[in-house]
C-alpha cells in the first residue's frame, strides 16, 4: 500500500512545546534524537500522564520530498532500537554494531512500530541468552502499539504543522495512569507466554553476533 505523504499524528509533551518544532528529544530514544509522533492518540498520553503541565498535540506531517526510512517489526527493527537505546555497547567494534550505527544515517524521517518499556526487559533477556530472536520479535510485535514517525532533521521538522493543542487535566491523568498500568500488566503476560512458546525457535544473540551480518 502506498504511503500517504501527509499524515495526522499525535505528540505528547511533559510541559508544552516552547518555540518551534525541533529534533531535540533526549538521545536515548527508539530511533535516536528527533521529534517523535505517533499514529495512536492514547500512546503518547500514557507517557505524559504523570506531569501536571502535560499537553497533547495533534499535528500534520508532510513527508513530501523527505528521505524516509520505513522499518517493519523484525530483527533489524529490534536491534536498531537497541542500538539507539544504548543496549548494544557491549558489541562495540563488531560488524553488527557498525551496521546499526549507520543503519538510519541520511534519513529525514523514520517510521517504525512503537515499543514500550516492556520491550527493554525482553531485549535484555535476548542479550543475556535467555531467549532467541524468534521469541524476541514475536513478543514485541504482539504489543501492537501503533506506528511512530520520527522527524530526524530540521527539514522534516519544518514540514510539521500543529493543528491542535490540548491540556491534560488531573482527572484524565489519573485515568490514564490506571489504563497504562493495566496495559503494562497485559503486555508482560503476553510477552511471557510468547517467550515460552518460542524458546526453542530461532537464534540466540551470541550466534547472531558470531555469524556477522547474516541477519
Amino acid at each position: 500500500m502506498k504511503r500517504a505523504d501527509q499524515v495526522i499524528l499525535y505528540h505528547g509533551s511533559k510541559s508544552g512545546i516552547k518555540g518551534g518544532i525541533n529534533p531535540v528529544s533526549r538521545e536515548l530514544c527508539d530511533f535516536g534524537r528527533g521529534f517523535y509522533m505517533g499514529t495512536e492518540r492514547l500512546q503518547p498520553l500514557t507517557l505524559i500522564c504523570n506531569f501536571p503541565d502535560a499537553k497533547l498535540y495533534t499535528v500534520k506531517a508532510d513527508l513530501t520530498d523527505l528521505r524516509v526510512l520505513e522499518i517493519e517489526v523484525g530483527i533489524d527493527w529490534a536491534l536498531l532500537i537497541a542500538y539507539h537505546r544504548g543496549k548494544m555497547e557491549h558489541t562495540r567494534g563488531s560488524g553488527i554494531y557498525q551496521k546499526y550505527a549507520g543503519f538510519s544515517a541520511g534519513f529525514d524521517t523514520i517510521i517504525g512500530d512503537i515499543a514500550n518499556d516492556r520491550m527493554f526487559v525482553v531485549l535484555d533477556r535476548f542479550f543475556s541468552g535467555e531467549i532467541t530472536d524468534a521469541a524476541l520479535i514475536k513478543s514485541l510485535s504482539a504489543l501492537k502499539l501503533g506506528k511512530q514517525y520520527v522527524a530526524k532533521t530540521e527539514k522534516a521538522c519544518r514540514q510539521i504543522e500543529i493543528i491542535d493543542e490540548k491540556t491534560i487535566g488531573a482527572d484524565e491523568r489519573d485515568a490514564l495512569r490506571i489504563e497504562s498500568e493495566a496495559h503494562r500488566r497485559e503486555g508482560i503476560r503476553q510477552a511471557e507466554e510468547i517467550c515460552r512458546k518460542y524458546r526453542r525457535d530461532g537464534r540466540f544473540f551470541d550466534e547472531i553476533v558470531e555469524g556477522g551480518l547474516e541477519i
